[in-house]
């Protein structure tokens, strides 16, 4: 189905008309819904890319999908329009979602060589890549880095920060440049 009885577009075909734009700008759409319940109707679009969505990146991809969408016939209903980051809530499911969190501080459950017995991980996220994330982890007093098969993860949830990365723990999660240059708060790295 590409048009709901409201007139308005499905979440398929929202993907659909606006998924190359999104590219063409360096993100990704993760999820559309088009609540047609509310009032008026809203169309949410969740977006996501190697670069952080800033409020600049949202109001560029708003500005973007409003200009698309306006070319649909939407039969007369008038809609809301919202762009938004995936937020710091939502689990962390993919190798894409790990490499873009790098140098944040997460919480994983881990599951056991048997599948069953699952442990707590609280650390930094490092190297992401050939499907292990490396997670800088506290270790006997000092630091430390895990490496973790992305297949023995159960869950994992970035972790709200109210302190920087250490100096220790930024140099064990690797190159600054690779993590945007900012640390954890969007300050430079190094400050």
């Amino acid at each position: 189905m590409t048009q709901l009885p409201t007139g308005l577009p499905s979440p398929e075909r929202v993907t659909e008309i606006l998924d190359g734009e999104f590219t063409r700008a360096g993100y990704e759409i993760e999820a559309v819904t088009v609540d047609t319940r509310s009032r008026p109707p809203r169309i949410r679009i969740v977006a996501d890319g190697d670069n952080p969505l800033d409020m600049d990146a949202v109001a560029e991809l708003s500005r973007l999908a409003s200009t698309v969408l306006d070319t649909i016939d939407t039969g007369g209903q008038a809609y809301v329009l919202e762009v938004s980051s995936p937020g710091v809530d939502r689990p962390l499911t993919a190798e894409k979602h790990f490499r873009r969190a790098r140098g944040r501080k997460v919480e994983v459950q881990v599951a056991g060589p048997d599948g069953n017995d699952v442990t707590t991980v609280v650390g930094r996220i490092g190297a992401v890549a050939d499907g292990t994330v490396e997670l800088v982890v506290r270790d006997r007093g000092g630091l430390a880095v895990r490496r973790i098969p992305l297949p023995e993860l159960r869950k994992a949830v970035v972790q709200v920060e109210f302190s920087p990365a250490t100096a220790q723990e930024l140099a064990l999660i690797g190159d600054e440049a690779e993590i945007h240059g900012t640390g954890p708060h969007g300050t430079e790295v190094g400050q």
